[in-house]
């Protein structure tokens, strides 16, 4: 919302008295409607092109989203700037408790609560842990290309992306593996309820609701066999902290495992599939990098810029503030379209050109937005890039003639989880 409609809750239809004029500025944005989800990226240039910090209106929603490069990282990194439910700030979520926020209360938090707990999970996510999960994670990448070889096609996010990403977090977490068919059921339910909920159906926040309740249930359980029998797990080590430091409750157990399981599913197939498409689509690109192995890290980079897998996050003033000129007030609510931010002319070169050579260059292009910025980086990026680096970096050594099945990709309906449904390409041959 912008500045002069501080009390008006997001998804209130009826404008204050007298705000006729801010109504007429009001941009009408459909960039987020399923019809656009192949390609939201010329609607993102016509609301950049239109202000830096552009009041729209979401169906009976008003908000503010920030547009370019500058406006965005500015809010990502500013102190000002947080999740806002503790301090009873929640535009996003009308009538939703800081402890039913989707992915758990973790996720609500600012500093100093939020600071506690992910210090108490964050070395798991360092980058030397996760480099030392790579052996592993090659292992189940060839394990499920040669799968899909044999059964003669492969669907990049069912048959590589998903299982891949569902693999590894029950790995660091300690869940069991006969148990991710129920694990990917929960977690498309909170992922799908990720999305502000005016962007949701009624029957998108039952099914959120249902899928949090069954996960933590299930987390429940197991938490208390990892506390009777502990194992060398992340789950084990955080209920060992509990029992020994009383530095965390059994709810901020389940919902911190919750959460990692939930992030890390979802976010980091999307970066595999779209990567994968991007590649398929542009393949002299596809050319360099099977020319060039060495350039793969630079080349992810360059995917998560082109086509994020998440494509923004809401953040609230926490307390009056300017950015970039633009004055908010406490409680003001804004969408950072990162994904538009990345597209900006300003920030980066010819933006709309996919160029696995750009983080490469000297100097390397500007930082990209694509895990967030400050307090609430993403804790599993390192983990992410890992896996998209593997599983990519096999597509392109094992060969053939890579390409798509059909050009026409459905997308599933998350719009700030943007990813494919399926990606269905030639099965790659098997020489590694």
């Amino acid at each position: 919302m912008t500045s002069t409609e501080t009390d008006v809750p997001v998804g209130a239809s009826a404008a204050l008295d007298g705000d006729v004029a801010l109504d007429e500025n009001i941009v009408e944005f459909d960039a987020f409607d399923l019809e656009h989800r192949p390609d939201p990226y010329p609607r993102y240039r016509v609301l950049r092109e239109t202000a830096p910090f552009c009041p729209v209106r979401l169906g009976a929603a008003r908000v503010t989203v920030a547009t370019t490069y500058e406006g965005c990282s500015a809010v990502l990194q500013g102190a000002e700037w947080g999740r806002g439910y503790t301090e009873g700030l929640n535009p996003f979520r009308p009538g939703v408790a800081p402890g039913e926020v989707p992915g758990g209360s973790f996720l609500g938090m600012d500093p100093p609560e939020h600071t506690r707990l992910r210090g108490l999970v964050s070395r798991a996510f360092t980058p030397r842990a996760s480099l030392a999960e790579a052996p592993f994670v090659r292992l189940v990448v060839d394990r499920l290309l040669d799968q899909a070889v044999a059964a003669g096609g492969l669907d990049i996010v069912e048959d590589l992306a998903r299982p891949l990403s569902l693999a590894v977090m029950c790995r660091l977490l300690g869940v069991p593996t006969a148990d991710g068919p129920s694990l990917v059921s929960w977690i498309g339910g909170i992922a799908r309820g990720t999305d502000p909920d005016y962007l949701l159906t009624p029957a998108d926040i039952v099914v959120r609701t249902a899928a949090a309740r069954d996960l933590g249930r299930y987390l429940f359980e197991l938490a208390a066999t990892r506390r009777a029998l502990p194992r060398d797990d992340l789950l084990s080590r955080l209920v060992t902290s509990q029992r020994d430091q009383e530095v965390l409750t059994e709810r901020e157990v389940i919902e911190l495992c919750g959460l990692l399981l939930a992030a890390g599913l979802d976010t980091t197939a999307n970066l595999i599939a779209n990567g994968v498409l991007a590649l398929l689509r542009h393949p002299d690109q596809l050319a360099l990098l099977r020319e060039r192995p060495e350039i793969l890290p630079a080349a992810i980079e360059e995917m998560i810029r082109f086509d994020p897998p998440s494509q923004f996050v809401t953040r609230v003033a926490l307390a009056d503030t300017t950015v970039c000129g633009r004055p908010f007030r406490r409680g003001d609510g804004v969408v950072v379209l990162s994904a538009s931010g990345h597209r900006d002319p300003t920030a980066f070169a010819d933006p709309d050109r996919f160029d696995v050579t750009r983080y490469a260059a000297s100097p390397p292009a500007r930082r990209h937005l694509g895990f967030a910025l400050g307090t609430h980086y993403c804790l599993g990026a390192p983990l992410a890039r890992i896996q998209a680096e593997a599983a990519i970096g096999a597509l392109a050594r094992r060969g053939g003639d890579l390409s798509l099945v059909t050009e026409d990709i459905e997308y599933r309906p998350n719009a700030a989880l943007r990813g494919p449904r399926a990606l269905l390409v030639n099965t790659p041959g098997t020489a590694g």
